[in-house]
């Protein structure tokens, strides 16, 4: 075989061992990154103590917003500050959420067991009733966080809600999955 040949011959192998397998990985990682993993990143203090300041999070992307769980960690658009956002879910469709200045959260009239909230007492008090589709959002740490008692329209809309937030990556301190 002549220089020229063996050339080509090489190129082709390098081509077949290393730059086709490359770019399938990044099309894989790609996709997941699209479509299954979501990296969030939390700036303020709102979920503390269960959320740090500045921490780097692992979400799973979320198509069937029918099926959300009350006490799950939800990242979602918010049209009215146009940003996105991280907090607790704790209203469902169609039901009637009632906030006591204690800090007590009651459910359709039930109160609702929060062991993961931050300086509950915070002297709000209010009732929200959770139009169909949408959800009420609030952060652990309630008297730091500017959430649904606050806004001006405190329902956020099904289509809204982007992934649920499942690992914390940073701080590594609190590195593991989130509970």
């Amino acid at each position: 075989m002549d220089k020229e040949t063996i050339e080509k011959f090489d190129l082709r192998q390098f081509l077949r061992s290393w730059v086709l397998p490359l770019a399938a990985e990044i099309a894989v990682l790609l996709v997941i990154f699209n479509f299954v993993i979501n990296i969030t990143y939390v700036p303020s203090g709102s979920m503390i103590p269960t959320i740090a300041e500045h921490s780097v999070l692992i979400s799973l992307r979320e198509y069937n917003t029918g099926e959300l769980q009350r006490g799950e960690i939800y990242s979602f658009h918010s049209d009215e500050l146009d940003k996105t956002l991280i907090k607790r879910l704790i209203g469902l469709p169609g039901e009637t959420v009632r906030i006591e200045g204690n800090g007590n959260i009651y459910i359709n009239d039930e109160r609702l067991d929060e062991p993961y909230v931050r300086n509950q007492e915070y002297g709000y008090t209010g009732t929200f009733v959770v139009p169909e589709g949408h959800y009420l959002f609030l952060g652990d740490n309630r008297s730091g966080s500017n959430d649904a008692r606050f806004w001006e329209e405190p329902y956020i809309a099904s289509e809204e809600v982007i992934s649920r937030a499942v690992f914390t990556l940073f701080p590594f301190s609190n590195f593991g999955p989130l509970e």
